[in-house]
């Protein structure tokens, strides 16, 4: 039967009387059972004769200290969830207390809003079944997450591959936790796929996932944006309005692509995650946020931080826990599972039939390279489903008269820098992008050449009337009004 909040224990280790006394009275006044010890020792005895839901232990004890009560707790494989107390400023014990496994943290002196609300957190879910192969110091579907959601979101992370069941595991064993998490990859692995099953499956399940691409934001904006702003703030602030961290309040923030933030913004947001608490754009207030952080980037942080473009302290308190998203390349095993599960998906989102995958439909994916991911296996698979006759899928091979742009000529086995289309200058960061924008140009060219005359654009092309209609939405080209257009387009 899970644990309630009356019932909960806690024991408290702290060695100035007077701080031990004040949180023995904050956490009473909730209705735990409390009790209390002065030094490592004491500790230990208390922990002899019983267990805990919660331990709370400053680092610093007269005969020890409280990294050493975790590391037995781990050792012994005893379910306590444990929140340390460090002094101001000691990033790198926080750190390496997460990293041995504690919950939480706190930072002395401690704000007792704060103090209530991860012991909370802490309490939440304690007692229930422990996940059949992990530790239950490390159980995620069971420890106060909607086990349906969880399985869910781990099943989104498609692949029987051994890269991905050790990246499945990982995410089951970090998810309950408030650590927080780095997930590397390159452009298209599924990074934030990651996050949302990180959030599923952790006790913030019912509270908020809010996802934000922190390269998206213009530079200007992004102090009101990650903290919210007072009305009259700036131009145009009209009313108080949230930010980021006030809407994910309980739950999780996803920052993506983490690597864009500008320096100035990084240290702003390494206070919020290091002080848990934020001060609105044209407050003289701060206010107290209980957010988990899940960041990502395809960057090489580290590379980043070697040539002063992103903080080393941000870095180390981003990096808690690393997830690394093997490339599409790095398991190809993966790929008949990959297809089926997103043809499925495009199907149902489309309204069209799904097609069958056989030995030929197969043989062409295994031969495309896929330098974009599962994000570009998804948009050749999504054109094949719109493009193609019922049947087995087939994927259109490009040729100078045929359907040269339903795949990418980039995209087939046979392409070469001698035959291929034209490299840019600088390898794109976003492939897929890059490629559209090739294809939308060639179309908006030969609109413009032919009068926008559908019909015969397509002629000249050597694509079929639909195939050229399905591009001009896609990719969003805005035609001109039909009064505007020349005459004979029967499209």
């Amino acid at each position: 039967m899970p644990t309630t909040p009356t019932s909960a224990s806690i024991l408290v280790v702290d060695d100035e009387p007077d701080l031990r006394t004040l949180y023995e009275l904050t956490l009473l006044r909730e209705g735990y059972r409390v009790e209390t010890a002065g030094s490592v020792q004491e500790a230990r005895e208390q922990l002899q004769g019983k267990r805990f839901d919660v331990m709370i232990s400053d680092m610093r004890l007269p005969d020890g200290t409280g990294m050493e009560l975790l590391l037995q707790l781990r050792e012994q494989n005893r379910t306590e969830r444990c929140i340390v107390m460090t002094a101001y400023g000691s990033a790198e014990n926080a750190v390496n207390a997460l990293r041995a496994g504690a919950f939480d943290y706190l930072t002395k002196p401690v704000d007792l809003r704060q103090f209530r609300q991860v012991v909370a957190s802490a309490i939440q879910g304690i007692g229930a079944v422990p996940t059949p192969g992990i530790s239950p110091n490390t159980a995620s579907d069971a420890d106060g997450c909607n086990p349906a959601q969880g399985d869910s979101a781990l099943q989104a992370l498609v692949g029987s591959s051994a890269a991905m069941q050790s990246v499945k595991q990982r995410v089951a064993k970090v998810a309950k936790g408030m650590a927080p998490v780095l997930v590397h990859g390159e452009s298209g692995t599924g990074k934030e796929l990651v996050a949302r099953a990180l959030h599923a499956c952790s006790q913030r399940s019912d509270g908020p996932l809010i996802a934000v691409n922190c390269g998206a934001i213009p530079e200007n904006l992004l102090e009101a944006e990650f903290f919210g702003a007072r009305k009259g703030s700036y131009t145009g602030a009209t009313q108080d309005r949230p930010g980021y961290f006030q809407a994910a309040q309980g739950g999780t923030l996803f920052l993506d692509e983490i690597g864009d933030l500008p320096l100035a913004m990084q240290a702003k947001l390494l206070r919020a995650i290091q002080e848990r608490k934020i001060r609105p754009l044209g407050s003289t207030q701060e206010e107290s946020v209980d957010v988990r952080i899940v960041s990502a980037t395809h960057r090489d942080l580290a590379a980043q931080v070697q040539t002063g473009q992103f903080r080393q302290d941000l870095f180390y308190r981003l990096n808690v826990i690393e997830i690394t998203l093997p490339a599409l390349r790095e398991r190809r095993e993966d790929l008949p599972e990959l297809c089926n599960a997103l043809l499925h998906k495009l199907a149902h989102e489309s309204g069209l039939h799904t097609p069958e995958l056989d030995t030929i439909s197969l043989t062409q994916i295994a031969q495309l390279e896929l330098p974009g991911n599962v994000r570009e296996l998804e948009n050749v698979l999504h054109r094949a489903i719109a493009l193609g006759d019922e049947g087995p899928l087939r994927l259109p091979e490009p040729s100078s008269s045929g359907d040269s742009s339903s795949l990418p000529q980039a995209l087939s086995p046979a392409a070469s820098p001698e035959t291929g289309t034209a490299l840019p200058a600088a390898l794109p960061q976003d492939l897929q992008a890059w490629l559209d924008e090739q294809e939308r140009s060639i179309l908006v060219q030969a609109l413009q050449d032919n009068g926008f005359n559908r019909t015969a654009t397509a002629a000249r092309l050597g694509i079929s009337l639909r195939q050229i209609r399905y591009r001009i939405e896609r990719l969003g080209i805005d035609l001109p009004s039909e009064g505007n257009k020349h005459h004979g387009d029967h499209s």
